[in-house]
């Protein structure tokens, strides 16, 4: 809704709390809640502030050392939450609130480039300098628990109950068990201007995906953003619990996000070739690009110990690089035709930020354009047994490796960003190796 609308719903009384909020490195939201007369006579002017810190912790929220951004020697003083008044919605799934997204910039109003959202503008301001845009869509799919989160939590996650007993991929009967809530999933986020296609099952037990309508990358980011936030608050509304974890388990199938983009100008979509009723030279180079690259920013598709899970064949994530038309089992697949012609990038997993995630597509792509680089020949057949293509990182220690090593890297993110994200990934992966699990004490605690 535009601002004008909005104080029409607060002078009415029907809206009394603003969510003011920015999206962190991990896509969650962090931020305040106002009274709603308070943000419209000061806010919306001057914006609010926000300590720098919350760029360098951890998801248990502890602050941690040696980051450039934001560290104890300067203080941890404040960074700027901006208001993008684009992005002002209601929340109807809680009572008279309201909710706008910002960037996190600094007093002079210069963007924190590590910000994730600054990240991914970036890319699109140099799309925009060549009169380019971008269309854009994700596909998110989670797990549903017939359990409350803090019920999960009491029993230490050990104890998980999937909302269906069997697997439910495109059927229709099991998964009305979970109507109640996937219904007011889909009406709530249209009311919330998070346009949702549609929504099923997916293959493993408790697994469902929901579709969005496409849109430019920020958007889309901010779209998937408030999706996720939403989905966990509508779960707990109703005794539930979701899960937007890559892979919880071994023997069930990773939860994906789907990223489908094309690019366009003028109204043409720049991918097609309508001569030739084909993929364009732009559209290989493209692909090209992502195919060359895509190993060394795998950071930003796959951004946790975990992510690298679910990269298992036969599991419907990718295991190595290949690209075909309308094949599962590739890291690229291509589908749809004039218009909707586009590359779907099958690597990220539900656990990916967005912003970085269409922002590593877009630099990824538009080298290989800048460097006239070709996709190869379309794959044919099982990717997942053909040893002589280039697997994916196998770990979250290699991705960040071969992300601090690039040079696309450096140049299309800037050397703060890479040293920031790096040094995030040898953190997690630290408190990871330290961590002795339950793997480890059913295999070693008493036959060693």
């Amino acid at each position: 809704m535009t601002l004008t609308q909005l104080k029409k719903q607060i002078r009415a009384g029907q809206v009394d709390t603003v969510i003011v909020a920015f999206p962190d490195l991990f896509g969650r939201l962090a931020g305040k809640r106002f009274c709603a007369d308070h943000f419209l006579d000061s806010v919306v002017r001057h914006g609010t502030h926000a300590c720098s810190y919350l760029l360098t912790v951890n998801l248990d929220m502890d602050p941690l050392d040696g980051f450039k951004v934001a560290n104890w020697e300067t203080g941890f003083g404040d960074f700027k939450l901006a208001p993008d008044l684009d992005t002002i919605r209601l929340l109807p799934w809680q009572p008279a609130t309201a909710l706008v997204l910002c960037d996190y910039v600094r007093h002079d109003d210069s963007p924190v480039a590590e910000a994730p959202r600054s990240v991914l503008r970036r890319q699109v301001e140099l799309l925009g300098q060549h009169g380019w845009s971008c269309a854009c869509a994700s596909e998110l799919e989670f797990y549903l628990f017939n359990q409350s989160y803090e019920s999960l939590a009491a029993t230490d996650y050990r104890e998980l109950r999937p909302s269906s007993d069997y697997r439910i991929d495109y059927l229709i009967a099991q998964p009305t068990r979970d109507e109640p809530l996937m219904r007011a999933i889909r009406n709530g986020m249209a009311a919330a201007r998070v346009p949702v296609e549609s929504s099923k099952g997916e293959w493993s037990c408790g697994q469902h995906e929901i579709n969005f309508t496409h849109s430019h990358p920020l958007a889309m980011a901010d779209l998937h953003t408030v999706f996720k936030h939403g989905v966990k608050e509508m779960a707990a509304q109703h005794g539930k619990a979701v899960s937007f974890m890559a892979k919880y388990a071994p023997t069930e199938a990773g939860s994906s996000c789907h990223l489908h983009l094309s690019l366009w100008q003028g109204g043409h979509n720049l991918f097609w070739d309508a001569r030739r009723r084909a993929g364009s030279k732009l559209f290989r180079q493209f692909l090209g690009g992502l195919m060359r690259y895509s190993p060394e920013l795998c950071l930003f598709f796959a951004p946790t110990i975990n992510s690298y899970k679910r990269f298992q064949p036969g599991s419907w994530a990718p295991t190595r690089m290949a690209w075909a038309t309308d094949n599962r089992t590739t890291g690229f697949r291509i589908v749809g035709h004039e218009g909707s012609f586009r590359i779907e990038n099958r690597m990220p997993g539900a656990d990916a930020n967005p912003y970085l995630a269409f922002a590593a597509m877009l630099a990824s792509g538009w080298a290989g354009i800048r460097e006239n680089l070709d996709p190869g020949e379309e794959y044919l057949g099982n990717a997942y047994v053909d040893p002589q293509l280039d697997r994916l990182p196998a770990t979250l220690k290699e991705a960040t490796d071969r992300f601090e090593q690039s040079r696309l890297a450096q140049t299309a993110f800037g050397p703060h960003v890479v040293e920031y994200m790096v040094r995030h990934a040898r953190l997690e992966q630290q408190a990871f190796d330290n961590t002795v699990t339950e793997w480890e004490n059913r295999r070693y605690l008493e036959r060693i």
